[in-house]
């Protein structure tokens, strides 16, 4: 990328978009390009042509999809298959019509089978059936996944796809109703600790494996992407590591000062028992993540107490 390029961030407002926003301003490239919801309905083909015709971008990031935890994508699927088909197609089509010369597109490990092996392997996409409570979603990432590789050998779009794991940090979803893992448990070890509290509840057995990758790392993992990666994917993007979840609960009870005890309750579901992607594609192309669980932890609890209100409080 040249720093006059004109640069697309769908989806700037989100968890991933905003961190991409941050790391290209870090990286002196100033010439950005976005819109809201309000101002750009992405599932308006229309509306999605306009834009690209009138902005005329150079590069684009596409961060943005309609998203949401079990309950919601249990409860909308249709929704949910509905908006990320129209979104991605939208977007890549309007990409290849304005002569974009490089396109990002940001899906998720869903995308995977439910029994894949693992470290799951970019080659077990398609080899079996998926999670049923993400099927919608995950197809819909599928979709727009293969829509970029087609494109690529059709009309030669140097269009590529990365495949984060789960992600956290500053900028996260901390409504418990509708929150991922991590922040979950940081507002809530965050509510036991202020309500001096002996101890504090978490799902399931807390032995599930799970990989987290800080979304600062998958910003410049995109940005790496953009600049040195021309494939077909999907890419991989992760740390590798892997944490279970009672440890991943204590290590949010030590950033956040909790000392009650923490008790698991067997009775709600764990999910998959491991769920760790191979990295190695990435790492062999030249990018690793750097920032550790403790030191991603410890930013993302930072934020929490600048921006988000719990119960009485504001830190």
């Amino acid at each position: 990328m040249k720093p006059t390029d004109k640069i697309y961030v769908a989806g700037h407002r989100g968890l991933v978009g905003s961190a991409i926003v941050q790391a290209l301003n870090s990286r002196g490239f100033t010439n950005l390009v976005t819109a809201t919801s309000n101002e750009l309905d992405l599932r308006d083909q229309r509306a999605v042509n306009s834009f690209f015709l009138a902005n005329k971008p150079d590069v684009v990031f596409l961060a943005a999809a309609r998203v949401g935890g079990i309950l919601a994508n249990s409860t909308y699927p249709g929704q949910f298959l509905y908006d990320n088909v129209m979104i991605g197609s939208n977007v890549v089509e309007a990409a290849r019509v304005h002569g974009v010369r490089k396109l990002v597109n940001l899906g998720s490990s869903c995308i995977y089978p439910k029994f894949a092996p693992q470290p799951i392997p970019e080659t077990a996409l398609l080899s079996g059936p998926l999670e049923e409570t993400n099927r919608a979603y995950a197809l819909a990432k599928i979709a727009t996944l293969e829509m970029c590789d087609h494109y690529r050998k059709q009309y030669g779009c140097d269009f590529v796809s990365g495949m984060p794991c789960n992600l956290y940090g500053p900028g996260d979803n901390f409504d418990l109703k509708g929150s991922h893992v991590i922040p979950a448990l940081m507002r809530k070890a965050f509510e036991a600790k202020h309500a001096k509290a002996d101890s504090m509840e978490v799902w399931g057995s807390g032995t599930p494996l799970r990989e987290f990758l800080y979304v600062e790392d998958l910003a410049e993992a995109c940005l790496f992407l953009a600049e040195t990666y021309s494939d077909y994917g999907p890419v991989n993007i992760g740390t590798g590591d892997e944490v279970t979840i009672r440890e991943l609960a204590e290590a949010v009870c030590t950033t956040v000062g909790f000392e009650g005890e923490l008790k698991f309750d067997a009775t709600k579901p764990d999910g998959t028992p491991r769920k760790v992607l191979d990295v190695s594609r990435l790492e062999n192309a030249g990018w690793k993540a750097k920032v550790p669980l403790g030191e991603g932890l410890k930013r993302t609890f930072e934020w929490f107490q600048q921006h988000v209100l719990v119960g009485d409080y504001r830190h």
